[in-house]
C-alpha cells in the first residue's frame, strides 16, 4: 500500500461516524491491519476483525506464482507494532466467517480476492451489516483488476443506498446512507461516468500491454483520486441531503 493510502485508511478508521466494528478482508502481511489497529488502540475502539486464509497471493488468480503462507509475518507485524491486542484475526475465508457473524460494521475494508466473483461475494456477505453512516472501501480499484472497480461501480455508485463516494489513489470508498443516498445520485453518476470507462480494459482479467495499457492509464488519469485531508473528508461525509440538493 502507498503511504497516502495508509493515511487515508487511518482517516476512515478514526473519523467514520457510525457504531460497530472495523472489518478487514485480506490482511496479507499486516500493513493495513497495523494502521487500522493503531487507530483503534489510540481511540479505544473495538479490535479490528482481520480475515485472511494467509495463503500468499493465490487469491489474485491462478497465474500468480506460488507464495509461501503469510500468517507468521502477519503476526510478527502486529507484535512489532504493539497492537496484537487490538486485532481479532480469523485465518479463514470470509464466507466461513459470515456463518456466525451478527455484529454491526462501521468500516468494511475489502482487499481480498480481486476477481469480480470474489470481490462481489465479500461485499454481498458483509455489506448487510453496515450501519447508517458506515464506510465501505475497496483497495486496488484503480489497478488492473476487474473485481474492485466493477463492484464499486455496479453495487455502490449506481445504488441510492450510498451517499458521498470517491477515490484516493487506488482506494474506492463510499458512505452508507440508505435514507438519503438518492440526494447524492448526481455526484455518484458523475464519478460513474469517469470510472466506468476502465471496466472494458480489465473485465474478466484481461491483460494490459502496449497501446491498450496506455489507453487504460489515460482514462484512469481522468478519475479524481488525490489524497483528501481528514477535515475535508469529515465535511464531505457530514454533508446533509439538504445541502446536496442545493
Amino acid at each position: 500500500m502507498a503511504e497516502n493510502e495508509l493515511r487515508f485508511l487511518a482517516t476512515l478508521a478514526a473519523c467514520t461516524p457510525a457504531d460497530g466494528f472495523i472489518v478487514e478482508i485480506g490482511s496479507f502481511k499486516g500493513k493495513s491491519t497495523v494502521a487500522l489497529a493503531t487507530v483503534c488502540n489510540r481511540y479505544g475502539f473495538d479490535p479490528v476483525v482481520a480475515i485472511d486464509p494467509h495463503a500468499g497471493l493465490s487469491y489474485l488468480g491462478p497465474d500468480m506464482p506460488q507464495q509461501t503462507q503469510t500468517f507468521d509475518e502477519f503476526l510478527a507485524s502486529l507484535k512489532s507494532a504493539g497492537v496484537e491486542h487490538k486485532v481479532e484475526f480469523h485465518r479463514s475465508f470470509s464466507r466461513d466467517v459470515t456463518n456466525h457473524w451478527n455484529r454491526p460494521i462501521r468500516l468494511l475494508w475489502i482487499d481480498g480476492d480481486h476477481s469480480y466473483r470474489g470481490c462481489k461475494e465479500d461485499f454481498d456477505l458483509f455489506s448487510r451489516y453496515l450501519q447508517n453512516g458506515a464506510v465501505v472501501a475497496f483497495h486496488d480499484a484503480l489497478n488492473a483488476f476487474d473485481g474492485p472497480i466493477r463492484v464499486f461501480i455496479e453495487e455502490i455508485l449506481r445504488s441510492d443506498r450510498f451517499g458521498p463516494a470517491g477515490f484516493v489513489h487506488s482506494i474506492a470508498w463510499a458512505q452508507y446512507r440508505p435514507r438519503e443516498g438518492g440526494l447524492f445520485r448526481k455526484r455518484r453518476t458523475q464519478l460513474d461516468h469517469l470510472a466506468s470507462k476502465l471496466i472494458p480494459f480489465v473485465r474478466d482479467g484481461s491483460s494490459l500491454g502496449g497501446l491498450r495499457k496506455i489507453a487504460y492509464k489515460l482514462n484512469r488519469s481522468r478519475v479524481p483520486r488525490k489524497l483528501i485531508s481528514p477535515k475535508a473528508w469529515v465535511r464531505l461525509i457530514s454533508m446533509s441531503g439538504a445541502v446536496v440538493e442545493k
